[in-house]
């Protein structure tokens, strides 16, 4: 009985399934709003997730006065990421610019260097770089490790260093910018989750056109495309982070891009046409999966496009001066008068000829000799055949001799 009451209930499960196939089929292909998007952590490792699609702050300046020319939340909280080696950059520059080191220095790799985390050149202990080849890696690769060689070469240790940048920071006026690392990476033991560094947009906008502003030759690095570190059996072969708008955006030619989990993508970019320089930064860029910061390099391209387009227009030339002195076709002399307040006449030149001087002398002796004997002859002819007349008692000129035949 129970074989033949488990056979009945078999075959009438059997005929139920193609029905009810379909509706889970039909069920399972709408799902709840809740489940049609990936949630997104809070927290990573104790740091707030704080990226938003396409960005949580962008803002676009003239590189001429740093007027803002376009703006979307510019100033809320972003964690910078790498874009923090702009203000490493700046710190080393303004040492070289002192004299206190120099591109040729050479820095020797310590242990700490050696195992620094993220994005790197894989710096080996006692391997020694000058630090032009460091500035290289830092700007390029993003190098972590050339970072914090850096900071050490300039200040003895990482906390000294970030000293000096909070100071620089404070210097700039960027008042929503703090530095705990001379690289960007997010903290780690034994620094808490709170000692993340932090900015926003504007800061970094003003941090980006103030190193350009004071060195200019910063964008040697930050424009070259491509380049080899370490040449030999361990070298890398280094692809400039910001290759994508540099090689689609015309102009481009820098500055720093920065990505971490809870930060999002982020970008410095600055970009020369006719003349004429703006900086973007967008911030805080990001999807539920990693996108490699193509809606970033997008907003960042559209962002300059914007920019440039709102630029004020330059003033006209000047008038070409007018020539006043030009010779007309026909020869005709044409007299300009002169105004007295612009016209300064040459000065006479003296001659002081010694030959002219001494030939003017002679000329005036002789002249005065021969004039003194002509008087003296004249005076003469005067008195001669002149006899006294006794009764008018003067003398008087005698009758003339008789002509001779």
């Amino acid at each position: 009985m129970r074989k033949t009451v488990g056979f009945l209930f078999a075959i009438l499960l059997l005929a139920c399934l193609p029905a009810y196939a379909p509706a889970a089929a039909k069920h399972t292909a709408k799902p709840s709003a809740d489940d049609s998007e990936e949630s997104r952590p809070s927290s990573i490792r104790g740091v707030p997730v704080i990226y938003r699609d396409p960005y949580l702050g962008m803002i676009a300046i003239d590189g001429a006065t740093g007027k803002v020319l376009a703006e979307n939340n510019a100033d809320a909280t972003v964690y910078p990421a790498s874009v923090t080696k702009l203000m490493t950059l700046f710190v080393v520059e303004d040492r070289l610019k002192q004299g206190t080191i120099h591109l040729n220095d050479n820095v020797e790799v310590n242990a700490e260097m050696s195992h620094t985390g993220g994005t790197r050149v894989f710096l080996k202990e006692h391997e020694v770089f000058t630090v032009e080849e460091l500035i290289y890696a830092l700007m390029m690769q993003s190098a972590n490790d050339c970072a914090l060689a850096l900071a050490v070469h300039v200040a003895g240790s990482q906390p000294a260093f970030v000293e000096l940048m909070n100071q620089k920071a404070q210097a700039l006026g960027l008042a929503h910018t703090r530095f705990y690392s001379c690289h960007g990476l997010p903290p780690t033991p034994p620094r808490k989750p709170a000692d993340v560094d932090v900015s926003s947009a504007r800061d970094l906008a003003v941090l980006g056109r103030a190193l350009v502003e004071s060195h200019p030759e910063i964008l040697q690095y930050t424009s070259c495309i491509k380049r080899t570190f370490r040449p030999g059996p361990h070298q890398i072969d280094m692809l400039n982070h910001n290759h994508r708008l540099m090689t689609s955006c015309p102009g481009v030619d820098g500055l720093k891009t920065g990505y971490f989990d809870a930060a999002g993508y982020s970008s410095v970019v600055t970009a020369q046409r006719n003349g004429r320089r703006v900086f973007v930064v967008v911030a805080g860029s990001g999807k539920k999966t990693k996108d490699l910061g193509k809606a970033r390099d997008k907003a960042s391209a559209e962002a300059l496009s914007r920019a440039f387009a709102a630029l004020p227009p330059l003033p006209p030339p000047p008038p070409p001066p007018v020539v006043s002195n030009a010779v007309p076709t026909n020869l005709a002399v044409i007299a300009t008068p002169l105004d007295p307040t612009t016209f300064t006449p040459e000065p006479v030149k003296k001659e002081s000829s010694n030959l002219r001087t001494l030939a003017l002398v002679l000329g005036v002796v002789v002249l005065g000799a021969l004039g003194v004997a002509a008087y003296f002859a004249w005076h003469r002819r005067q008195n001669d055949g002149m006899v006294m007349d006794d009764d008018l008692n003067r003398p008087r000129r005698g009758p003339l001799p008789p002509l001779q035949k």
